[in-house]
């Protein structure tokens, strides 16, 4: 409902970056202004974009005299009420959002790698001067994951969320799945179409997902998890047999981000190829979409699906944050999400899962009592096990029983020291079974 002293109000909007998330958040303030004024009782209004090139072409037209380069001089100017900040790093990052909280302006961000980082940091100094810093575009591009664990899961007692947030390792592992495309090729469709960065390392070795993961667990769970609290296992190893041994088997690989809290309140933080049963919600999710999988001790599961990047869908989750922070402004409050606990981190060592390993291995009498004999010796149980193949082209695929990461690390080692093993592939770890 519009409140008597918010009706008409204009809050002045500075927008630090116009890339494809900035200029489709300017276009979409433009078009929606009229709207979001009629359910507020706020007209939003951009008054600057600070960016770093101003003869650049860009996906928006902007009237004269609202770019710049002075990003520093759009955080201090005390006709902006609301800072956006979209140019991603670290620094000038953090030095200009500070410096936003610190003249009491809110501050929306869709800065994973800030905000994995030093994001307690800057929560602190928001709530310190009483002002909103929102962040939903951060973790999964339009999907609303994060206002979902701040509000409606807040009193929910969450155990694991768990998903993909990296629409470019999906897209080339749909390819790899649905066309028989190896890593290299499927990469390389990803780059041609701009799902992935001419240097795709942030992507394809986890760490965008790892960021992600990051924020998902602080929410989630109440505590301080960084980016350097977080396994990192990429998917630039999977191979077109990998996907094969595991469709064949009734299985989808994907990289998942996944976030555990234990009964003794230790996390577990990590990011690494998958195998999702057909028949698990997210083995469906394709291309370059986004899902995240919640679990919870009283409202059991639920999952959030939709384009987890993109100008638009990204720029969605942005003016949602802004409406909400603008309106706040008005009323002189501001969405806090507390103080973080410290966080105790299980190490990937400790955690358990199933596990698919496949070896080449000679195909001469004795092969298979060596090789199981290695997995006994470090209590590691066989579940399936199957030979593809023989001669030079032998192989052994097997299936464990629920294990120790520190175990099936044992086991790897004591097998690559096997005469009988050629090579031991890609392991997988079984989620979801």
């Amino acid at each position: 409902m519009t409140t008597v002293e918010n009706k008409g109000r204009v809050v002045r909007v500075g927008v630090l970056g116009c890339g494809n998330v900035g200029a489709a958040l300017v276009k979409l303030i433009e078009q929606q202004a009229a709207s979001i004024e009629a359910r507020t009782g706020v007209r939003l209004q951009v008054v600057a974009v600070a960016v770093r090139n101003l003869s650049r072409d860009r996906d928006v037209v902007l009237p004269e005299g609202l770019l710049t380069r002075d990003a520093h001089a759009v955080v201090a100017d005390p006709n902006v009420d609301l800072v956006v900040e979209v140019i991603g790093g670290i620094e000038p990052a953090r030095e200009l959002i500070s410096t936003a909280l610190a003249n009491g302006k809110p501050v929306v961000t869709a800065n994973k790698e800030l905000l994995a980082n030093v994001g307690t940091e800057l929560f602190a100094a928001a709530d310190s001067v009483g002002v909103d810093l929102l962040f939903e575009a951060a973790v999964a591009g339009g999907i609303p994951v994060i206002r979902a664990l701040r509000e409606s899961l807040r009193g929910e007692p969450v155990s694991r969320v768990m998903g993909i947030i990296n629409g470019t390792t999906n897209f080339i592992l749909t390819k790899m799945t649905e066309e028989g495309a190896d890593y290299g090729a499927a990469l390389a469709e990803a780059q041609r179409l701009g799902y992935a960065e001419r240097d795709p390392t942030a992507d394809v070795e986890g760490f965008d997902a790892g960021a992600k993961a990051a924020i998902i667990a602080s929410i989630a769970f109440g505590a301080k998890v960084v980016a350097g609290d977080v396994y990192h296992e990429g998917i630039s190893r999977v191979s077109a047999a990998d996907i094969a041994v595991a469709k064949r088997l009734g299985y989808v690989v994907k990289l998942l981000g996944i976030a555990e809290r234990d009964a003794n309140g230790e996390i577990a933080v990590r990011v690494h190829p998958a195998m999702v049963p057909n028949n698990h919600p997210l083995a469906s999710v394709r291309e370059s979409y986004n899902a995240v999988f919640v679990e919870g001790g009283a409202v059991g599961s639920l999952m959030f699906y939709g384009r987890g990047a993109g100008g638009f869908p990204t720029a969605s989750a942005v003016l949602g944050d802004v409406i909400d922070a603008a309106v706040n402004l008005g009323k002189g409050t501001h969405g806090t999400i507390g103080t973080f606990a410290k966080a105790h981190i299980q190490p990937i060592d400790e955690t358990s899962a199933e596990y698919l390993l496949s070896l080449d291995v000679a195909d001469k009498p004795g092969v298979l009592h060596a090789v199981t004999g290695a997995f006994a010796r470090h209590g590691v149980s066989i579940r399936a096990a199957e030979q593809e193949g023989s001669g030079a082209g032998a192989r052994l695929v097997f299936i464990t029983h629920v294990a120790k990461e520190s175990d099936v690390q044992a086991t790897v080692r004591e097998l690559r020291d096997l005469d009988v093993v050629q090579q031991v592939g890609t392991i997988l770890r079984v989620i979801g079974a």
